[in-house]
């Protein structure tokens, strides 16, 4: 895969907002291979003739696993106004997941105290007072169940590792395809976890963004009417 493989969602001087794929890094890792983070930075060079690297700030990340809308800073003032945004709550992030069976409630809040274990990357729900324990907080909106499998809305408060994976396998509803967390036979497919949408304000002139992509059209997604969840009639329309 090479940066002409990606969707480029919208880009000005400040931001530049992308699909990333399931399956790929955002930054470079121990796995050696291409990742998002290294691809954009070819295709900034490559569009605007620049000398050496171009800068692209990361201000997010999402797991290797998951796909869907991410905006990269192209200038360190944006890039120190969008952490900014995120560390302050002011960055929505909603998120679309297919778990197994039902939640036992429609819509509910999932707190919990989060540990990551290096040696292993995995995250664990640990007791409030452990040592190195991250607090969690997330909501999720039950959306619709077909068969043996439910669609979540889901809004993250904390942006801590894992977060979303952890927490929904805990309450017994892992996400489908989610090799690390336990979906028994979804494990053969991508993981049906999805950033589905990114709301902020542009840093420079205070405008609404707003940007919804869609999952691809495969299993299990294609089980549900996803048109009707994201509000918009075209695909793609942000």
């Amino acid at each position: 895969m090479t940066y002409k493989d990606l969707q480029i969602v919208y880009e000005d001087n400040c931001l530049l907002v992308v699909v990333k794929p399931y399956d790929i890094p955002v930054q470079a890792d121990e796995s050696g291979d291409e990742d998002l983070l290294t691809m954009l930075k070819a295709y900034l060079v490559e569009k605007y003739n620049k000398p050496g690297e171009a800068y692209l700030g990361l201000v997010h990340r999402l797991d290797r696993p998951t796909g869907g809308v991410m905006v990269f800073a192209k200038n360190s003032k944006t890039a120190s106004r969008l952490s900014e945004a995120i560390r302050e709550g002011n960055v929505e992030k909603r998120y679309l997941a297919v778990v197994e069976g039902t939640p036992r409630y429609r819509v509910d809040k999932l707190i919990n105290y989060l540990k990551k274990d290096s040696a292993t990357n995995t995250v664990h729900i640990a007791p409030a007072l452990t040592e190195g324990a991250k607090y969690a907080e997330l909501d999720y909106k039950l959306l619709a169940t077909q068969g043996d499998c439910s669609l979540l809305q889901v809004n993250l408060v904390t942006g801590r590792a894992h977060q979303i994976r952890v927490q929904l396998a805990n309450m017994g509803n892992p996400i489908i395809g989610d090799k690390k967390y336990g979906a028994g036979e979804g494990k053969r497919m991508s993981m049906a976890l999805w950033a589905a949408q990114i709301k902020f304000a542009h840093p420079v002139t205070g405008k609404e963004m707003v940007f919804r992509v869609y999952p691809p059209e495969i299993a299990p997604w294609t089980r549900f009417d996803i048109d009707v969840f994201l509000n918009v009639n075209i695909k793609n329309s942000y």
